[in-house]
């Protein structure tokens, strides 16, 4: 029988859609409600006390009015802060989004990767154990960038965007004692691959970017194995925190990603 429940996707902004693009690749019917707290945006720069006590709250309103089968934080900086917190509120299984430290440091040939994320991201002690356990043998370098956040969020609203704001983006990592080593960056915030094509242009040398989209969607594969999907694709939804003029001006972008409507929460 056809299950219309969606899958919901959560983030303060537009990151979540290139989880979005991973996930509708691997499973093409599945139902979208694609939550953005335009109303918290950004996260990045904000305190773990505020998030923390953010998005549960969120999430618990969202999964009362959509009724999802799972939730995705398709956001780093709101998994590695509130997700324990969400999966304690909500009995309903909850994917979260964690820096890509692993397979970049497989990849890394050189022994030193870039992680390039929020502010919020990259000072939490989880992107600590990440490279503890994962890249030992390497040298992992930080940088948190709010402006990228906002430039790709430009960049989808349809507004041009001076390139220097993505050579500063990785300045802040390259230019770091030994970031001459860097050959991989992990795109630690789920914006940031939005904007991949213009990171690799704008890169004073060849640079591998990993990001975790491909991972989360196997993840939603594994926990929906065997469940019912509607026949056909339906309409996807947004939703924002807060609808204005920005949100309004995101709708071609979103439109490529099949949500065509667009609800305030």
């Amino acid at each position: 029988m056809s299950d219309p429940r969606p899958v919901l996707l959560f983030d303060s902004g537009v990151g979540g859609l290139s989880v979005l693009a991973a996930a509708r690749a691997r499973l093409p019917l599945m139902p979208i409600v694609y939550a953005a707290d335009s109303a918290g945006f950004p996260y990045g720069t904000k305190s773990e006390a505020e998030i923390a006590v953010r998005v549960p709250a969120l999430l618990g309103r969202l999964a009362e009015r959509y009724r999802p089968r799972l939730i995705v934080i398709a956001c780093n900086t709101a998994s590695t802060i509130a997700l324990a917190g969400v999966r304690a509120a909500l009995d309903l299984p909850v994917v979260g989004t964690v820096p890509a430290i692993k397979p970049a440091a497989e990849a890394s040939l050189t022994r030193a990767i870039g992680v390039l994320g929020t502010d919020a991201t990259v000072r939490q002690a989880y992107v600590d154990n990440l490279a503890a356990q994962f890249a030992a043998d390497c040298l992992v370098l930080r940088h948190g960038s709010a402006d990228l956040v906002a430039a790709t969020e430009a960049k989808l609203r349809g507004e041009p965007i001076d390139p220097a704001r993505y050579a500063a983006a990785l300045a802040g990592l390259l230019d770091q004692p030994g970031g001459a080593r860097i050959d991989t960056v992990v795109l630690a915030c789920t914006h940031f691959p939005l904007v991949q094509a213009e990171l690799a242009a704008a890169a004073p040398r060849p640079l591998a970017f990993v990001d975790g989209s491909a991972g989360i969607a196997q993840r939603i594969a594994h926990l929906t194995q065997g469940q019912a999907w509607p026949d056909a694709r339906p309409d996807g939804i947004a939703v924002f925190t807060r609808l204005g003029a920005p949100e309004a001006a995101l709708a071609p972008a979103l439109a490529r990603h099949g949500l065509t409507r667009i609800e305030a929460l």
